[in-house]
């Protein structure tokens, strides 16, 4: 039987993990153990005490998450954070959260499961980092009601500012959000953005730097790469894996 040290270093080797500057209490990687043994991996896009309970009841031992446990730590274990943290150590459930490693990945990451959704082949990166760029560009050849249309089919909810090109030559990609993207997009000569979410404001920025964006949620763009990781892993590993869905509409 595999064990979470055997798990632990595919997925730190596969992502890359240590490559890429993050967020200061990103804390990629293994942020809880469990006793040592694996007998079903779980993936989700969030931290919580819902996703939490879900994996226990589903018996999942090893979670993988994008969205750690830490981005305002420290804190005290006390209240939501304490049933967190009591959830998975009653469960004897992992936790492993990747977050920009998931994103950038060329096979695995969320960006690149985007284009190949829509279609789409990555010809350059964007949104440079440490490791290397986190979102990717693709050459176009269809009319954006077309892609409008492909999107539509695929989220379920899509939020569409169309005051660019009507036959767009590329389509910049950024999972989650797009807020600090949004502003380097001008420098790449593309006028097409996918990604989950903006701010209010940036509806006039599209009108006044004639863009084309597309939001298709935050968690929407971000449950792709927890999946394929967890996949992988569990063809490498020979154990089952389960895809722990919220309700998160944002």
């Amino acid at each position: 039987m595999p064990t979470l040290t055997d798990l632990v270093a595919y997925c730190d080797r596969r992502t890359l993990r240590t490559a890429y500057k993050d967020a200061p209490a990103a804390f990629n990687g293994l942020q809880v153990a469990n006793s040592g043994r694996v007998r079903k991996i779980g993936a989700a896009v969030d931290s919580g005490v819902i996703p939490f309970q879900k994996a226990a009841l589903a018996g999942i031992d090893f979670l993988i998450v994008h969205h750690g446990m830490y981005w305002d730590m420290p804190r005290p274990l006390t209240g939501p954070i304490y049933d967190r943290v009591a959830t998975l150590l009653r469960a004897d459930c992992a936790l492993y959260s990747s977050h920009l490693p998931l994103d950038a990945h060329p096979e695995l990451g969320n960006n690149a499961l985007i284009a190949r959704q829509l279609e789409l082949s990555p010809t350059r990166g964007w949104l440079p980092n440490e490791g290397g760029n986190i979102g990717v560009i693709a050459s176009n050849s269809t009319e954006r009601n077309h892609l409008r249309s492909k999107l539509e089919a695929l989220y379920p909810r899509v939020i569409a500012i169309e005051y660019g090109s009507p036959t767009p030559t590329e389509i910049a990609i950024c999972s989650g959000s797009g807020n600090s993207a949004l502003a380097s997009l001008g420098a790449t000569g593309c006028d097409t953005l996918v990604t989950g979410e903006l701010r209010e404001e940036h509806f006039n920025f599209a009108q006044e730097n004639r863009l084309n964006l597309y939001l298709c949620g935050h968690y929407a763009t971000e449950v792709h790469a927890v999946q394929a990781l967890a996949a992988e892993l569990s063809g490498q590993f020979g154990l089952p894996w389960e895809f722990i869905a919220t309700e998160n509409p944002l």
